[in-house]
């Protein structure tokens, strides 16, 4: 069971949570806090004065005064009203690390909402009843409106529902989990669907999956450099020093301790007729690090907003103040700078199968890697692939953080865009995935060609793991399998952890 301390929740614990499907609480520890701030907003109900979300309506409609009698009404109609999401249903790991995020907000004490509020949302993650949240349909400011609120429906006996690996209608898997529906009081409903933690959950998956993507390039980088016979001259220590970024420091030291050994590096030290090769054997630390950087940069800023109160409006010990941390514009920035490392990683791996495949460029390996070109076509289209790949990741790597767009009667007249930001990160980490696989694949048919020199040992263990799962191509055979094995090779980080990789975020 996983705790989960509110302002203290670190990253490694929401990854492990969302890859192994953990079973997750708040601490208890939170509940005075909670208490206290749900105490005020009943004494603000029962008041006179209009407090935002309390006993008012909602966005262009703050203006009218609901009636005391009218306070659950209100709440149940904020919810079912913006149910108005479309698409296809968010995955569950990542809609149970989306209410882990709200958890984790609702457990500052800052929201107002009742302790019964957080323990039927621990109740649905303890019995496995997942809401289905459609996956658009939010502009990333107010919050996250129709996700988080398809998600609220369901604790309300509506909606619809994953359970016991089936979907059905939300009272109905309630009712066989043996949870009762609950009745929102006030402002709960609005702390519920105020918040980022629909895009910030999206762009953690984003950031954990990316960042495995980038340990997979340190190795298939260096596979290349060898099975080109590349120079390890640009990896020397005081060149990285000289410019002083961590990311290509880190980088550069990383691929010299995987390619420490090369039989093939040494047999090309003196006499070699090439002074220098091409940007995307020689620049491998300028880029890859500073996409490392870029990482570890994001992984900053949503460590912080997972931790983050983001609802409105929000109870202190001074009184309820409206505000706009519902606006996700640091998210969707951090989901644009993932998506633009996500590109560049790609783009120069790209350039690297390219290089692989052109006899006049690889150092005397044979047309696109096979050993009977004309006959076989060898790794030709598989190139074409990771190119196709490389230009729908670009189109993708557009920012999105500049779109904004008036919505609610210009009333939220500037909004982040996050959701979609951070959602098309998924597609840009698969399609990352085949490149790098592509790549792998094409590295250790150079390898092997380059017998009876070896490479280093610690690559040659990440070339066994490949080959464990793709034979070498002699003849051209169906080539899609093997593709898609090796793209998962690299997405589960086995290609990295076979080569013993250390290299942390």
């Amino acid at each position: 069971m996983l705790i989960l301390t509110p302002g203290a929740a670190p990253l490694t614990l929401l990854e492990t949570l969302w890859r192994e499907g953990a079973a997750f609480r708040l601490d208890p520890a939170a509940r005075p806090a909670v208490e206290a701030a749900a105490a005020r907003v009943r004494q603000a109900a029962e008041g006179g004065a209009a407090v935002y979300g309390v006993n008012t309506g909602f966005g262009k409609l703050a203006s009218v005064k609901i009636a005391a009698e009218d306070t659950a009404a209100l709440q149940r109609n904020l919810i079912l009203s913006h149910c108005c999401g479309v698409g296809e249903a968010l995955d569950v790991g990542t809609t149970r690390l989306m209410m882990a995020l709200k958890l984790l907000s609702l457990g500052r004490g800052a929201s107002g909402v009742r302790w019964e509020v957080i323990a039927q949302i621990e109740a649905l993650i303890a019995a496995g009843v997942t809401p289905l949240v459609p996956a658009q349909g939010s502009v990333g400011a107010s919050g996250d409106l129709a996700p988080l609120a398809h998600m609220t429906a369901v604790m309300l006996g509506h909606g619809a529902a994953f359970f016991t690996g089936q979907c059905m209608n939300g009272a109905e898997a309630l009712e066989r989990a043996g949870i009762s529906p609950i009745t929102l009081g006030p402002k709960e409903g609005l702390a519920l669907i105020n918040g980022t933690q629909f895009s910030t959950a999206l762009a953690l998956t984003g950031l954990f999956d990316g960042w495995r993507l980038a340990r997979a390039a340190l190795v298939t980088g260096c596979l290349s450099t060898d099975a080109i016979m590349g120079s390890t001259a640009p990896l020397q220590p005081a060149i990285h020093r000289l410019r002083g970024h961590r990311g290509q420091i880190d980088v550069a030291a990383a691929m010299r301790d995987l390619m420490a050994g090369s039989e093939i590096r040494e047999s090309h030290r003196d006499g070699d007729s090439r002074v220098q090769d091409p940007y995307c054997i020689r620049c491998q630390p300028q880029v890859l690090g500073a996409a490392v950087d870029l990482l570890r940069q994001v992984a900053g800023t949503l460590e912080i907003e997972a931790n983050a109160v983001t609802d409105n409006p929000l109870v202190t010990e001074d009184g309820i103040f409206s505000g706009g941390n519902f606006h996700a514009e640091p998210v969707a920035f951090a989901a644009d700078i993932i998506a633009l490392a996500l590109a560049e990683i790609g783009a120069i791996a790209q350039r690297r199968v390219a290089l692989m495949v052109d006899p006049t460029l690889s150092h005397d390996l044979p047309p696109f890697l096979t050993p009977d070109p004309g006959l076989n076509s060898g790794y030709m289209i598989a190139e074409v692939t990771t190119a196709a790949l490389m230009s729908e990741n670009k189109h993708l790597a557009h920012p999105c953080s500049t779109d904004s767009t008036p919505t609610s009667a210009n009333q939220e007249d500037h909004v982040s865009m996050a959701a979609h930001g951070a959602r098309r990160l998924q597609r840009m980490n698969a399609n990352l995935s085949v490149i790098l696989g592509v790549e792998a694949l094409c590295a250790a048919q150079g390898i092997f060609y380059r017998a009876p020199l070896a490479t280093a040992p610690r690559l040659a263990d990440a070339v066994a793991a490949l080959r464990a799962v793709v034979p070498p191509l002699a003849e051209d055979r169906y080539l899609a399998p093997e593709i898609e094995r090796a793209a998962a090779l690299v997405r589960g980080d086995a290609l990295a952890a076979a080569a013993g990789l250390e290299f942390a975020l």
